[in-house]
C-alpha cells in the first residue's frame, strides 16, 4: 500500500478490528478503528481518510445506511464493503449506497491488503486541490510544497501536519488535535512529537524566507497565520 495512507475501520468485531489495524500499521499505514455507524460518520468527517473499510452489520446504524450517510454528506474516500453476507442482492445494495469494492467474510487478509491498496490508488471523484496559505501552498496528493516559486523538500509526516495546519488557517490548534489528525487515534498523547515536527516545519517553511507563519499560542498550541 501507499505509505502513510490513513484508513477508518468500521467493525464492532473488536479482535477483528485490531486485527485489521494491527495489519495495517505494520504495512505503513495509519487507521483508526470506529465500532458504530454513528462514530464513523462523525470521524470521517472530521478526518481526511484515504481510504474506508466498512462492515455492514453494525450497531445502531447498519453500514449500508452508514455509507449512503457518508456519501450525502460528501465523504468522497474510497470505501470497502465487509460482510458475511455473500448473496448477490446485498452486494448490489452495498454498490448502490455508495461503495467502491465489496469483500465477503470470511476474507483473506492478504487480499483485504491487495483491494485497498487498489481503491487508496483510484483517483478521488473530486476536483484535484491545492491548499493556499499567502504565498505558501501545498498539493496534498503529490505533497509537493512551495513557498512562492521555490520548492520545499518534506517529509510525508512532515506534509500529514503541515497539511492539518494548512486546512485551518489562523486556528489555533492544541497539540493533542495536531496528533489525532497526523497520526492514528491510539499515539501517545503525553509525546512531545509535535513540538518537534513544529521545529523542524519552521527550520523548512519559514526561516530561509525570513517569515514566522507558524506561531506558538502560550498554554494552547500552535497557528498557522492565514495571511
Amino acid at each position: 500500500m501507499i505509505r502513510g495512507v490513513r484508513v477508518l475501520i468500521v467493525e464492532d468485531e473488536v479482535p477483528l478490528a485490531k486485527l485489521i489495524r494491527q495489519g495495517l500499521l505494520q504495512d505503513g499505514q495509519l487507521a483508526d478503528v470506529a465500532v458504530r455507524g454513528e462514530d464513523a460518520l462523525w470521524m470521517a468527517g472530521a478526518t481526511p481518510y484515504d481510504v474506508i473499510c466498512l462492515d455492514v452489520n453494525l450497531p445502531g446504524i447498519d453500514g449500508f445506511e452508514t455509507c449512503r450517510r457518508l456519501r450525502a454528506e460528501k465523504v468522497t474516500a474510497p470505501i470497502l464493503m465487509l460482510t458475511a453476507r455473500d448473496a448477490i442482492e446485498d452486494r448490489i445494495a452495498g454498490l448502490d449506497t455508495g461503495a467502491d469494492d465489496y469483500l465477503v467474510k470470511p476474507f483473506d487478509f492478504g487480499e483485504l491488503l491487495a483491494r485497498l491498496r487498489a481503491l487508496a490508488r483510484r483517483p478521488a471523484a473530486a476536483p484535484r486541490l491545492v491548499l493556499r496559505v499567502g504565498d505558501l501552498t501545498l498539493d496534498p496528493a503529490s505533497h509537493r510544497v512551495r513557498r512562492g516559486d521555490t520548492d520545499i523538500e518534506l517529509s510525508a509526516k512532515e506534509v500529514q501536519i503541515l497539511e492539518v495546519f494548512m486546512r485551518h488557517p489562523g486556528e489555533v490548534l492544541s497539540r493533542l488535535q495536531l496528533l489525532e489528525r497526523a497520526w492514528d487515534a491510539s499515539y501517545e498523547n503525553r509525546s512531545n512529537v509535535i513540538d518537534v515536527y513544529v521545529r523542524y516545519l519552521r527550520e523548512k517553511i519559514d526561516r530561509p524566507f525570513g517569515v514566522e507563519s507558524l506561531e506558538t499560542v502560550r498554554g494552547a498550541g500552535y497557528r498557522l497565520r492565514a495571511a
